[in-house]
């Protein structure tokens, strides 16, 4: 209750302190839901559009040949023993509904209900539903809770009107569709899985997607014990059969970078917050330091001036976990869009427009604040209970020690930022073992800046001396003499600047990138 009191009575240093926590732990929660959702979305979009296939048959960018599909499908043999269905694939938006990104998605109704769940619990898709997909011009089907949103309602059996006319752009050209039926899974996975799906007829989507004779894939269930050696002997030049799950893969391989950043930043957020947290303690005790010093005098022992320290430190930081897991879900709710557009932009059309919050998240957070705040606070606890009751009440005591620790913390900064490079210097393109590099070299650089303070203070010393004059001796010898005070502030900014350059550094590193790809490939004056 002593230091509580004498906390309240320091409501700006309480302030930021909590603030250094609540923001640290804001990125990382934020980023990870961001991260949570958009993974989930990607398993419900794979999920939609791959189904229960095992294996399909593929031809690159130019597609498969409508012909490969006649032909699998007349002869008795592969008819009898593989489960085939065709799919054309095109990336769409619509006005109607927000721009979102919508994958369109060409099937045959009649050999769908093996591969995938649009239906709910029936097992052949519904006669009506599919009379119309087939013989309506245009015709298409949305979730039904995506189409209840934006207030869409089906066509009337017996006419299209401008009231079901769903305007789709695909490749920069727009089409007119007509929602014809919707789409009401039984469970709610299925549900999720269709947000963003717009189901149609091959025949449309070929027309919409200018694919006329090609598909983007066939579909196959391999029985048990088949050989898929046998089936790709047959196929034409230039066409593959592939496990349904590899291209799964490559994008989780593609996306996993991208992700990997994001925690990166998230981590670097929170070592910002743990220098301003142990600046903040330090500058506690040592405006307390008589303080401890009265107290170990009247018997407290260093135990108990170490379990006071860190209480208040837990405290705290118990407030600033809750603000900041707080803040992290709003952060999160506002940060996921970004993150699924960049994925949508960059690798796969993510069904995500909301955030889940799984308790694995508002863990992790949790105990990342904790320990912060515990860790950060540990060195001036020691040192606040480790100072003779004498010696307390002398600053010269603590400014001497603080010049020592300098030296040392730049003699490890030195090594750090030496096995920092020397990992980086590396060849290796493992994104973990090159982040710990750039961990260490910018604690490294953080250790070093103090040191590197107190020469520089020592150098302009006598130019600030002769301008402005008395002011500027003063200045620059306050600043070597409260290294207590001053050296973990200016790591902090230290640290916070050199994140925020690297990051706009990457961003543009990565614009530069793309213009140059471009410019390599886009040669026309017309595309």
């Amino acid at each position: 209750m002593l230091l509580l009191r004498t906390t309240l009575r320091q409501p700006l240093s309480a302030a930021l302190l909590i603030l250094g926590i609540a923001l640290g732990v804001a990125v990382m929660v934020g980023i990870d839901l961001a991260n949570t959702s958009a993974e989930r979305g990607f398993a419900l979009s794979t999920a939609a559009v791959t189904g229960r296939a095992t294996h399909a048959i593929v031809a690159g960018d130019q597609g498969v040949a409508e012909t490969v599909y006649v032909a699998l499908r007349t002869d008795p043999l592969w008819r009898r023993q593989i489960a085939m269905a065709p799919l054309v694939r095109v990336l769409a938006s619509s006005p109607q509904l927000e721009g979102l990104p919508l994958t369109l998605l060409g099937v045959d109704p009649l050999a769908e209900p093996p591969f995938r769940a649009y239906w709910g619990d029936a097992q052949e898709v519904p006669v009506e539903t599919a009379v119309r997909l087939l013989t309506v011009p245009g015709a298409v089907l949305l979730s039904a809770p995506l189409a209840a949103r934006y207030g869409l309602e089906p066509c009337p059996p017996d006419r299209l009107d401008a009231g079901c006319r769903l305007n789709l752009v695909v490749a920069g050209r727009s089409h007119d569709a007509y929602l014809v039926g919707v789409l009401d899974p039984s469970d709610a996975f299925s549900r999720r899985s269709l947000e963003t799906l717009v189901l149609t007829d091959i025949a449309t989507a070929q027309g919409f997607g200018d694919m006329a004779g090609r598909l983007s894939r066939i579909d196959l269930i391999l029985p048990d014990g088949f050989d898929p050696n046998r089936l790709a002997a047959v196929l034409p030049p230039g066409h593959l059969m592939v496990p349904a799950g590899r291209r799964s893969g490559q994008v989780v391989a593609m996306t996993d970078a991208f992700r990997v950043n994001l925690t990166a930043l998230s981590l670097l957020a929170l070592i910002v917050g743990i220098f301003l947290i142990y600046n903040m303690m330090t500058f506690a005790v040592v405006r307390r330091r008589a303080l401890f010093g009265i107290l170990r005098s009247l018997g407290y022992t260093r135990g108990q001036v170490f379990g006071l320290v860190l209480a208040e430190a837990a405290l705290l930081a118990l407030i600033g976990t809750a603000l900041g897991l707080g803040l992290g879900v709003l952060l999160g709710q506002a940060t996921v869009r970004l993150v699924t557009r960049t994925i949508n932009d960059l690798f796969f059309v993510v069904s995500t427009r909301e955030v889940d919050v799984p308790i694995s998240s508002l863990i992790k957070g949790s105990m990342a604040g904790m320990l912060a705040g515990l860790t950060a606070a540990m060195l001036p606890a020691w040192d606040a209970a480790a100072v003779p009751p004498r010696l307390a009440l002398l600053r010269t005591d603590m400014e001497s020690k603080a010049q020592r620790l300098v030296v040392l913390a730049a003699a490890g900064g030195l090594v750090l930022m030496g096995l920092g490079a020397v990992v980086l210097a590396l060849p290796t393109r493992n994104l973990v073992i090159s982040f710990g590099g750039t961990f260490a070299v910018l604690i490294g650089l953080a250790a070093l800046t103090p040191w590197l303070t107190f020469w520089l203070m020592r150098f302009l010393s006598a130019p600030l001396g002769r301008w402005p004059g008395l002011l500027g001796r003063l200045a620059t010898r306050n600043i070597i003499r409260a290294q207590s005070r001053l050296a973990i502030a200016i790591a902090a900014l230290m640290a916070a600047v050199a994140v925020t350059i690297g990051v706009q550094v990457m961003i543009d590193s990565f614009r530069t990138t793309v213009i140059l790809w471009l410019d390599e490939s886009l040669r026309g004056d017309i595309y």
